[in-house]
This record gives structure tokens, C-alpha cells and sequence, in this order.
């Protein structure tokens, strides 16, 4: 008699958790995997999947939907494709591919959907938000006005960079591209700009050492690094700079300056067109498909200065992408040139010839250019790129033998001295002071009677120098007029006495 009423006391809470039950009806879709290979399902049964939309595999793989026809659906592979095979059960979500977004994922090392790579926790996310999202308007954009400060004199002053900016770095394999970018990132230390290295495709090594410098010399706080490597799926590595693009643009709509680097956009088009062959997507020029450039320009347009009513946030996006023997010519290095507000290139031939970093000036530009640029750099940097480029053709003119006057030979020695300022190593940004006492230097021709060798040491005391003797200089901002008056008689001062303590060895 007991075993029976404690058999009807659970039948009663069973009765209960029953009532409190709330059935709905719910619809599942599933489909059959029809073929499979190289990160690339096609998959039926599943009529009602829309353009980009996640699938689930049976092993819990993730796809994207990106080929849609009657009978089948082309999907690349977000993860393994171990135990995947023709006849696999596939699930449609209904939902889009998100990233995560907050504060959390700064100072971590994820890929696209946020798993940590650093053998960390999982960040905590404040949201997810679609890895493709619209550009911003142009009602909703302003004008690209403040300065972005990479730390590089030669690009601060010749190639001036504003934040909301898009900037091709471009050049042959090691050739420093990546250089220039950590340079830029690592020169963020002394303000509050969030920065985002999207690497695509990038040997570990590569990445890691990317990491390590940061760590070392920048703010690793407020830098964020999303990567997909050459081990991870195809598809994962294609969502990669979209997917940090996302998590900037949090910080973006929260009136915040962000840095996105991608490295690099070469890689990423060589993905796709891998896709897209797999996908039997017909080919167009050197192999690519026919909107290879509508994939980069939908992610560079997101790049943009915010109007004071949605924040005045900036994203400002420093793509790079690869030449074969220094053409720029050819198909995606051209693309991307005409997508972004103007291009940084890198030639071999003074990269060999130790000049680092190795940019042309005549071949690159910045399309926003002086508009950005700090007024003390501004005034200062007016002649300096037609004395530059006027020496250049000099010195090429000079290498046959031909006997010069004594002003062509001052113009040339006046423009190695150029040459060696704008030289810089790696790892050691400039503060505008810094770059401001320099060009002055060079414009007054203080430097033109040091021997050529002693450029540098002038450049690696001077900060020192201008701490004890000019302590104003240094502290100059951006938004600060152009040396006049008192103020530039006394750096003058200093810099010449710099300059005579060098030729007498003194320190």
C-alpha cells in the first residue's frame, strides 16, 4: 500500500510539470549534404535558405549559404569538415553569421566568431552583431578632418593620414607593409584609439610576432586581434576582416576612433577565388569571379568619420595588399587602389638599399592630404615633398658621371640629408615635436654640414636634447598654429647647437 501512494505522488508532479508545460508548434528544416569537399558542401532539400544564412551539420560544423540555385545551395565551411560526408544531415538556422562585440575582446586574440586563441576564457560579449552590415550613409558621414598620427615621418608628412580614412598599404613580399602597420598601432599608446589587426591567412610566427610588439611597445589594453590562419577553414578566413570590422564598429557607434588594420587583402581575394572555383562560380580575370571587387569595396565602405549626431566616431581602415614584382598594375592591387582614398607603396628597391621605411613618394599619395594633417606639420612639410622628388631626379641623373655644378651638388647633398631624416627604425614612432624639430631641421639645412652617417645619431639624440634644452616642444598638439616667431628662433637654436655638439663628439 505504500509503494502505490508514493506511485500516485509522482504521477501527481508529474501531472503538474506537465500542466506547467507550454507546447507550440515548432518547424525544423533539414536537408541532405549532395557533395562535399575542399571546404566547400553543396547541399539539398532545403529550398527556404536565404543568401548568407548560417547551416548547422550534424557534427555541429557551421556553413554560410552563399550560392543559392533550385536544387542546391553552395556553402562554404565555417569549421572541420571531419565526419561531414554526402548524405549528412543539415539544419537551417535562420539566422545570419554574428560576431561578438563589447570591451571584453579588447587585449584578446579571437577569430571571427570571438573563440579565444590566446588559451584564455571565452570573452564575455555585450551583444552580437551581423558580420555583414551596410556602410553608413552619406547623411550620415563627416568630413575627414582630424589627423590619424602613425609615428612615421614620412608618412606623417608626405602621405598625412585622417581618421575615417581608407589607406592601401601595397608592395612586394617583405618589403615592410606589416612593419608600417604595427608602427601606426603602436604609435596609439598615447591616445585612446582602439586598434584591430584582422590577419588573413598569416603564418603564426608572423602573427605572433605582430602580437609581441604590440605587447612590448603599444597599448595592448585597447588592441584587439582577430585571426584567421592558414590552418583554419577556408570560409572562417573570409569572414575574418568582416567580422573585425564588426566588432569596431562598436565601438564606432559608441563615438569612439578606431584603427583596423587588414593583412591582407591579396590573401583574402585568393580565398574567395578558391571558393568560388569550388562553387563552379564561372571565372573572370586571372581566375576571380566577377564581384571580387564588390567583396572588398562592401568592406572598406564601412570605413568612415561618423556625424556629430550618431557620435563623431571614426573607423579608419588600413588595408594591405600584395604586388608580384612590383606591378600595381595587376587586377586586385588595382581594384583596391581605386576602392580607397589613396595608396602607400612600398618599393623593393629601397628596401634593399636600407631605406626603411621603404615608401615612394611619387608613387604614393593620400587623397585627403593636407586637410588632416597638424598645422605645425603642415607648414613645415609644404616644400619638402618637390625638394624631395627634385633631388630624386638629380641623383638619377648624376649616377652616369656627369660633371655637376656647385648648386646641383648642395641641392643633392641637402636631399641625402632628407633622405636620412625620413629614414626611421622599426618600433620607435615619432611624437609631432619630434617631427616638427626635424623637418625644420632639414628645411634650415642644419643638418647639411653633419657627415651623412650622423643624421641618425642626430635623430636618436634629439628627443633627449629637446626634453632639457626645449621642453615646449615636445609638448606640441595637433591642433596647435605653426612655429612663428620666438617660439621657432628658439628650436632653431637648439637644433644648430644639437648639430655643433655632434660635430665636436660632445654628447
Amino acid at each position: 500500500m505504500r509503494l502505490s501512494d508514493e506511485l500516485r505522488a509522482w504521477i501527481g508532479r508529474a501531472r503538474s510539470r506537465a500542466n506547467d508545460l507550454e507546447a507550440a508548434p515548432g518547424v525544423e528544416r533539414i536537408g541532405r549534404v549532395l557533395r562535399l569537399g575542399d571546404g566547400v558542401a553543396m547541399v539539398g532539400g532545403l529550398p527556404e535558405t536565404r543568401l548568407e544564412e548560417l547551416l548547422i551539420f550534424e557534427t555541429g560544423t557551421l556553413g554560410l549559404a552563399i550560392d543559392l540555385a533550385e536544387e542546391e545551395i553552395g556553402c562554404i565551411l565555417l569549421g572541420d569538415a571531419a565526419g561531414i560526408t554526402a548524405g549528412s544531415r543539415v539544419r537551417g538556422s535562420g539566422e545570419v553569421a554574428r560576431a561578438p562585440v563589447g570591451q571584453a575582446l579588447l587585449g584578446r586574440v579571437v577569430d571571427a566568431f570571438g573563440t579565444p586563441l590566446d588559451g584564455g576564457a571565452p570573452p564575455s560579449a555585450e551583444g552580437l552583431l551581423p558580420v555583414e552590415r551596410p556602410a553608413p550613409g552619406i547623411i550620415d558621414r563627416d568630413r575627414v578632418q582630424n589627423p590619424l598620427a602613425s609615428g612615421l615621418l614620412v608618412i606623417d608628412a608626405m602621405i598625412p593620414l585622417g581618421r575615417g580614412q581608407r589607406e592601401l598599404i601595397i608592395g612586394d613580399r617583405g618589403t615592410g607593409k606589416t612593419a608600417v602597420a604595427v608602427d601606426a598601432i603602436i604609435n596609439q599608446r598615447t591616445t585612446e584609439m582602439i586598434c584591430i589587426y584582422a590577419a588573413i591567412g598569416q603564418k603564426s610566427s608572423s602573427v605572433n610576432n605582430v602580437i609581441g610588439a604590440v605587447r612590448r611597445w603599444g597599448a595592448i589594453e585597447r588592441s584587439l586581434f582577430v585571426v584567421g590562419g592558414p590552418d583554419s577553414a577556408p570560409g572562417l578566413q573570409w569572414l575574418t576582416p568582416y567580422a573585425a570590422c564588426t566588432m569596431g564598429e562598436h565601438f564606432l557607434a559608441q563615438g569612439r576612433d578606431v584603427l583596423l588594420v587588414i593583412d591582407d587583402l591579396t590573401k583574402h581575394a585568393a580565398v574567395y577565388r578558391q571558393l568560388s572555383l569550388l562553387l563552379r562560380r564561372p571565372p573572370g580575370r586571372e581566375a576571380y569571379p566577377g564581384d571580387v571587387f564588390y567583396i572588398h569595396s562592401r568592406l572598406l565602405e564601412r570605413a568612415a568619420k561618423l556625424s556629430p549626431q550618431l557620435g563623431g566616431g571614426s573607423l579608419t581602415a588600413l588595408p594591405i595588399a600584395e604586388t608580384q614584382a612590383g606591378n600595381i598594375s595587376a587586377y586586385v592591387p588595382t581594384n583596391l587602389i581605386s576602392i580607397t582614398d589613396g595608396q602607400i607603396y612600398l618599393d623593393p628597391h629601397l628596401f634593399y638599399e636600407d631605406q626603411k621605411p621603404a615608401v615612394n613618394v611619387g608613387l604614393s599619395v593620400s587623397r585627403v592630404g593636407g586637410k588632416t594633417q597638424a598645422p605645425p606639420l603642415n607648414h613645415l612639410a609644404e616644400s619638402l615633398r618637390l625638394e624631395y622628388q627634385q633631388f630624386l631626379e638629380l641623383e638619377v641623373f648624376t649616377r652616369f658621371g656627369t660633371m655637376v655644378d656647385e648648386r646641383t651638388r648642395k641641392i643633392i647633398e641637402h636631399g641625402r640629408r632628407i633622405r636620412a631624416v625620413l629614414a626611421q627604425p622599426q618600433f620607435s614612432p615619432l611624437r609631432l615635436g619630434e617631427q616638427v624639430a626635424l623637418l625644420l631641421a632639414a628645411q634650415e639645412g642644419i643638418l647639411d654640414p653633419l657627415p651623412l652617417d650622423q643624421v641618425a645619431v642626430f635623430r636618436s639624440r634629439l628627443a633627449g636634447w629637446l626634453a632639457q634644452r626645449n621642453p615646449e616642444a615636445l609638448r606640441m598638439g595637433e591642433s596647435d598654429a605653426p612655429l612663428a616667431g620666438g617660439s621657432r628662433a628658439r628650436l632653431i637654436e637648439c637644433l644648430t647647437d644639437l648639430a655643433r655638439s655632434i660635430s665636436a663628439g660632445g654628447g
